[in-house]
């Protein structure tokens, strides 16, 4: 039950690219709802919650006692902010080419992270806390098209010490255990209330607003493609419902958590669009809901995988690939 709690707290500031991260985790932290998907033998407590955790989910699987301690339970109550580190100049979607050593790294909540899960040269996942001996170094923020509030750095490294005491599971197996993370990261990507939102607040400002004496909602080919977006949500809820039935069952979902991940991108965008339509000039505006929506929705065909990674993914479980 997030929604009466996400209503009554202060939401992220997106114009000047502020996220409150310690702030916004603690609380939601206290309230219970972190750890929806981690079993209570992981240092965790049970609690009826909707948020899941994906950058940490491999420490509750493949993570020591000492790490879950150090790492997974401070994240659960809110009081460490984490940033995943699967992202390289010459390494985006490649996910296997990384070779962290000393480069360059593009990492979401870059600028309020307190630790790092680190993809490094072998794949290896290390736990990179902040105060390691060496020189980390939190480059300026990017500013970004979307997901503003959302702040995003890039990271240095130079003569890092991670103890070996860090390694999540076994060295070489990071890749393994990053392609696992991602069912649950893409299926998360299907933002089907942030959809139904748009959806909602445009029926009722079309009902409001008129053009040609009536109101814009009356007009056939509004109210018709706003039936079709609708329907398409469904289908895409069913597939998420699905999957991750499945995937609690302990089911393989990655065809399936692929699928839904690329009908997502590609829905949002097409919500974000005709919905934007039909808000006219006030769509244009960064006063309204449905125009920050717009410009969030694009991450989604990128982030966690972009849409020709979800579709050789599926094609690859099709045997449609061709042969090497």
């Amino acid at each position: 039950h997030t929604y009466p709690f996400s209503h009554r707290q202060p939401t992220p500031r997106p114009r000047k690219g502020i996220f409150p991260a310690h702030k916004v985790f603690k609380l939601l932290g206290n309230a219970g709802f972190l750890g929806v998907n981690k079993p209570s033998s992981s240092y965790l407590i049970s609690s009826l919650t909707t948020l899941s955790l994906c950058v940490v989910c491999i420490y509750c699987r493949f993570g020591s006692t000492e790490l879950k301690k150090e790492f997974l339970l401070p994240s659960i109550m809110g009081d460490k902010v984490a940033c995943l580190g699967v992202s390289e100049v010459r390494a985006g979607s490649d996910v296997a080419s990384h070779s962290t050593a000393n480069v360059c790294l593009w990492r979401l909540h870059g600028c309020v992270l307190d630790f790092i899960p680190l993809s490094a040269t072998g794949v290896a996942e290390v736990a990179k806390s902040t105060n390691f001996k060496g020189w980390v170094h939190i480059a300026r923020k990017i500013d970004k098209m979307g997901m503003r509030s959302s702040d995003t750095a890039k990271v240095f490294f130079d003569d890092v010490r991670v103890p070996c005491k860090n390694l999540i599971g076994q060295e070489g197996m990071g890749f393994t255990y990053q392609m696992l993370q991602f069912q649950e990261e893409r299926l998360w990507a299907c933002v089907l209330t942030m959809m139904d939102n748009i959806i909602q607040e445009t029926i009722q400002y079309t009902r409001q607003s008129r053009i040609f004496k009536m109101p814009v909602l009356y007009h056939q080919s509004v109210h018709f493609r706003l039936a079709e977006l609708e329907t398409e949500i469904e289908l895409l809820r069913s597939l998420l419902h699905r999957s991750t039935a499945l995937y609690i069952k302990g089911n393989d979902v990655t065809k399936l958590a692929s699928m839904a991940k690329l009908k997502a991108g590609r829905l949002s965008r097409e919500v974000g669009d005709s919905c934007l339509q039909y808000w006219g000039g006030m769509g244009f505006t960064s006063d309204v809901l449905v125009s920050r929506f717009y410009r969030d929705a694009r991450l989604l065909s990128i982030g966690g995988g972009a849409d020709e990674v979800m579709l050789s993914i599926i094609c690859k479980y099709m045997d449609t690939l061709p042969k090497k």
